[in-house]
């Protein structure tokens, strides 16, 4: 069995992106192995700004891309199957590329570093006021 040939081509437009210099994003279908702020999700999807400005520790592998990011001034740490990148596309000219779900198949515990989305402590009003990443829509 050859391995997706996906976690390849977001590694290679994230870092076309950053050659270019454009802000790299991803759209992400969210479900229960997607850790990400619960309270950015629309319609079971998120878009999260990628660059080294907005993230901290960026890890794409082949199975998962992790990193840290603040969402209304509050740190968290984002679990993401590569599986459920839905687009990799540059914030200034929206060039990029979609692509076909491909739904995380295992047990809710087959990554304990990955919580599920319901996990994540909703930030105060407070912090919610800060400066953070935005949603693009």
């Amino acid at each position: 069995m050859s391995t997706s040939t996906k976690p390849y081509l977001v590694r290679a437009l994230y870092e076309w992106c950053l050659d270019n210099g454009y802000t790299p994003y991803i759209t992400v279908w969210v479900n229960e192995y997607t850790r990400v702020p619960a309270q950015y999700v629309q319609n079971e999807h998120i878009t999260l700004s990628i660059s080294p400005t907005a993230t901290k520790d960026l890890s794409i592998d082949n199975e998962w891309v992790n990193f840290h990011a603040r969402f209304g001034g509050v740190a968290q740490e984002l679990w993401i199957p590569v599986g459920h990148i839905v687009g990799v596309f540059a914030k200034e000219t929206g060039e990029g590329m979609g692509f076909e779900i491909e739904p995380f198949v295992g047990e809710a515990g087959d990554n304990p570093n990955a919580p599920s989305v319901a996990d994540q402590p909703a930030p105060s009003l407070e912090s919610a006021q800060k400066k953070g990443l935005k949603l693009v829509k």
